[in-house]
């Protein structure tokens, strides 16, 4: 059970990787730890949909990545330059209007603390993981629950090496700016930000605990992730970032499977015009048995076949 939830703390990493650049850490906050840029060859999974006159690609990004992996080449980088159009889970705006937004939505100023919500038995390892994050143990007090917890999962993730910068999507939408391409999104800023905000506050406290529990965890389960990630394993994938979700299911439906279904069904709606799409979302939503894949089979009938190197 403890394995499945840290590796939950882990997967929140990733789904929060696109808000990150959104927060500033304080100044208390310790800076990012340096890594040498040695290659490490990655061939992650990308699978092809298309018909006579439409292909989309569907490739899994990890949003935060340590430099040094060498994953824009062969069959992503070849699908990539096939591509007319890149889509994102979501285009961030400007850094402050992002800031400002999550601000919106986080913030809390009446009622109980976090700490309060947290309950006396959670007191001491809260204090203990902002003691190691170098926060105030009252940084985070009228916030809302899902606030703290994604960025608690991210500020342990930086603080090891891994940077919004060195990601997938950062990366590639250089590529595309780069080379002229559209750059369109399936989900706008408060679509995704809403997802975390209109959570009901059990499941959001409920998934803050499970964070705290395995925080000292989250930094090897999310190497541990990455390295299946780079391997091409899916499979694997699939259980390390879903299946601790599937322990707060109102997280596993807000943030996989209801979204997995609705870009099922915007891709269905894509092969009806013609044109070549690379879609990039985070590699948890294309694994697993409710996968966008396993969606566009069962409820669209159409087939996403694997790319082989």
């Amino acid at each position: 059970m403890f394995q499945k939830l840290l590796r939950g703390a882990a997967a929140l990493a990733l789904f929060a990787g696109p808000l990150a650049h959104a927060q500033e850490a304080p100044a208390t906050a310790p800076a990012r730890t340096e890594v040498a840029a040695a290659t490490r060859d990655a061939d992650p999974a990308i699978w092809v949909v298309k018909d006579a006159d439409t292909t989309i690609y569907l490739f899994g990004t990890v949003h935060v990545l340590k430099p040094g992996f060498g994953w824009f080449d062969e069959a992503v980088h070849d699908a990539f330059e096939d591509s007319d159009e890149l889509v994102l889970e979501m285009i961030p705006p400007d850094m402050n209007e992002m800031q400002s937004k999550v601000m919106q939505m986080a913030m809390q100023m009446t009622g109980p603390s976090l700490r309060d919500k947290l309950g006396a038995e959670y007191r001491d390892t809260y204090k203990a993981v902002m003691d190691d994050l170098g926060l105030p143990v009252g940084a985070f007090d009228r916030f809302e629950p899902w606030f703290a917890a994604m960025t608690l999962s991210v500020l342990p993730v930086v603080k090891m090496g891994y940077d919004p910068n060195s990601g997938v999507e950062h990366v590639i939408t250089e590529a595309a700016t780069e080379e002229g391409k559209k750059i369109s999104a399936l989900e706008t800023v408060d679509e995704q930000l809403g997802f975390f905000d209109t959570m009901p506050e059990d499941v959001q406290i409920a998934y803050l605990k499970t964070l705290l529990d395995g925080y000292a965890d989250i930094g090897p389960a999310l190497d541990e992730t990455v390295e299946q990630w780079a391997d091409g394993n899916p499979e694997k994938l699939g259980e390390l970032m879903n299946e601790g979700m599937i322990e707060t299911p109102g997280v596993a439906a807000r943030l996989l499977t209801e979204r997995n279904q609705r870009w099922a069904i915007w891709i269905d709606n894509r092969m009806d015009q013609p044109g070549t799409v690379f879609v990039a979302v985070g590699a948890g939503h294309l694994a697993g048995n409710d996968s966008v894949q396993e969606f566009l089979k069962r409820e669209h009938g159409l087939t996403a076949e694997r790319i082989e190197y």
